[in-house]
């Protein structure tokens, strides 16, 4: 246990993690372009990193407590989608588990945001509480939560973000 936490693909991840959720947490305190461009930058480390984790066994018996409660979840939900504003919106193809269809849906960055940033805060805030079973257990459930749903999530928004970043090389 103490040897996973401690090794330095999960420490990476969890520097990464916790840079993100201050990022998203302090949107307010940048400039539009500049903040697009620290989450551009972000988002491929935090999604390296991530694959990096290796895989091991939770530690105790119930399921690590999560952290992010409704509010906090809406706090970066409408935070970055007032940021944005027009630009929150994009359009993406819906993939599951491989299988492609041709349908194209809206999505939101601010929601993709809020998804990353609700697995990501629960990995800090766990820790943040020291309890090796608690921070071990944590990481196993992000590193799960990735594969799952948030790895996806962090792909369509970097893909977003592209687009509506640094328009000077169009």
């Amino acid at each position: 246990m103490k040897q996973y936490i401690y090794q330095d693909s999960t420490i990476a991840f969890v520097t990464a993690a916790a840079q993100t959720c201050l990022l998203i947490e302090k949107i307010n305190e940048h400039e539009r372009d500049e903040w697009l461009e620290q989450v551009a930058r972000l988002l491929p480390v935090l999604y390296l990193r991530a694959r990096l984790l290796e895989e091991t066994e939770t530690m105790m018996e119930d399921e690590p407590q999560r952290f992010v409660t409704e509010e906090d979840y809406n706090f970066a939900l409408v935070g970055v989608r007032e940021f944005l504003g027009s630009d929150d919106a994009y359009l993406d193809v819906y993939v599951d588990r491989g299988v492609y269809t041709d349908e194209v849906q809206t999505s939101y960055i601010s929601e993709g945001i809020a998804d990353i940033y609700q697995e990501l805060k629960d990995l800090a805030a766990a820790f943040q509480t020291g309890e090796e079973p608690v921070m071990n257990d944590a990481v196993v459930l992000c590193r799960q939560a990735f594969f799952e749903h948030w790895g996806r999530k962090v792909l369509s928004v970097l893909r977003a973000i592209h687009e509506i970043s640094d328009t000077s090389y169009q």
